[in-house]
């Protein structure tokens, strides 16, 4: 959410940034229901002080023995004023709050200005050694589903049974592996980057998930309890996140970096068209989240090192990948600037999506009410929230098992894996 001040001295800026995000924009019946709702507060601060003035006024006349009829009645229609304007006034904040919650997060200056993903600029990439390269599908190499039906691994018709489609079954040494990289990535955030570890619910609430900008918006997107005010999460972002909703941190206990696994549920409402095959478009997946809470001046370093650390998941496995910094029309509805981390298939010769690293600013702080003290007597600020995937299993298993695949059908496993995996290939 947006300070309203900024949006009402900056409107031009923010009605750019709503359209740069290719977001409906509905300012100027924003600005029209703020400025209402600043009359009425006058207005009603006005006749409180005509309130009080009468009331001393009554209070005289009564102890003089006068009459005060005219004065009681002129202090009832103040009274009576005052109850219509604050009626109207809570209907005001109601407009105002339903408009605001639908305002985007503008984006950094540093973002390319684009409508889709066409616009996105790549950084950098990054190929190890021996890569099979980026012409492989031509060679006759299997893609991961073929590898997964083959090595008997991976049963999507079984779990398509089970659940429906998009959920995916790993067996035998294909859940294995995938319980490793979970395993793998956490201890590598733990251990080498300085996160600590929490082990989140997978189910929050309508606050934690208007908190961290999924709710209104998304809302399609969401597997919803009907019964009870409860949502399956889409990540673990959203609870990690909303675990300091309402609370206001000391100076001292920034920045904090939190790591945790989920399993991850999307309906993907608005996904027809898209390639929906294998891992490349589940409703549910594994991740393992990290999220960073920081003072405004230290977040867009921490970005950058938010960044490195999952570039660095890929590196200890030798995954070719490449980062991309997303234009203004391929960014979420929260992000101020987002960093794609795409791996390479051969089998599908395409480059895959397998993190997204994204720095909020004060938009979800200011939702979910996180706060800091940057010194004991001073005013709360908001704090910074930054969160990136650490990495999302689905699309890293693709890349994965298709990069490391040889001409015998066997798939080697890498070498981080082993001591979780207890074997070196699979096949």
């Amino acid at each position: 959410m947006l300070d309203m001040k900024r949006i009402r001295e900056n409107p031009e800026e923010i009605r750019r940034g709503i359209a740069n995000k290719n977001e409906r924009d509905r300012l100027d019946e924003l600005l029209a229901f703020d400025a209402r709702r600043r009359e009425i507060i006058v207005e009603v601060e006005s006749l409180k002080n005509t309130r009080n003035t009468v009331s001393q006024e009554i209070a005289r006349l009564k102890k003089a023995g006068e009459d005060a009829s005219g004065r009681i009645a002129e202090m009832r229609r103040v009274s009576d004023r005052i109850a219509t304007l604050d009626a109207e006034l809570r209907e005001t904040e109601r407009g105002i709050e339903s408009i605001a919650w639908h305002i985007p997060n503008m984006p950094h200056p540093s973002v390319p200005i684009g409508r889709s993903s066409a616009e996105n600029v790549e950084v950098r990439r990054w190929l190890p050694d021996g890569v099979l390269g980026l012409t492989a599908a031509a060679e006759g190499l299997l893609d991961h589903m073929e590898l997964g039906r083959r090595l008997g691994i991976l049963d999507f018709e079984r779990g398509a049974k089970v659940s429906g489609s998009g959920f995916p079954l790993y067996t035998g040494k294909g859940a294995s592996l995938e319980r490793a990289l979970i395993n793998f990535m956490l201890d590598l955030h733990i251990e080498h980057h300085g996160y600590t570890e929490v082990f989140p619910p997978f189910l929050v609430n309508s606050a934690a998930m208007r908190g961290t900008g999924q709710l209104p918006k998304m809302q399609e997107d969401m597997y919803r309890c009907a019964d009870e005010d409860l949502y399956l999460i889409p990540t673990a972002e959203v609870p990690i996140t909303n675990i300091y909703r309402d609370e206001i941190l000391s100076a001292d206990e920034l920045p904090i970096s939190l790591c945790g696994y989920s399993a991850c549920f999307r309906r993907e409402a608005g996904s027809y068209g898209k390639q929906t095959k294998g891992f490349l478009r589940v409703h549910q997946f594994n991740k393992v989240e990290m999220v960073k809470f920081t003072t405004p001046d230290a977040s867009y370093e921490a970005l950058e090192t938010l960044v490195r650390d999952a570039e660095d998941v890929l590196r200890a496995l030798r995954i070719p990948y490449r980062v991309i910094l997303l234009c203004t029309g391929d960014m979420s509805f929260a992000s101020s600037k987002t960093y794609d981390i795409e791996v390479w298939s051969p089998g599908e010769s395409a480059w895959l999506e397998a993190s997204s690293c994204s720095c909020f600013e004060d938009f979800q702080a200011r939702r979910a009410n996180i706060r800091f003290r940057p010194t004991p007597k001073s005013k709360p600020e908001f704090v910074h929230t930054l969160n990136g995937s650490g990495l999302a299993t689905s699309r890293l298993m693709v890349s994965l098992l298709e990069n490391n695949q040889t001409r015998e059908g066997s798939v080697v496993v890498p070498e981080p894996l082993r001591p979780y995996t207890h074997f070196d290939t699979i096949g």
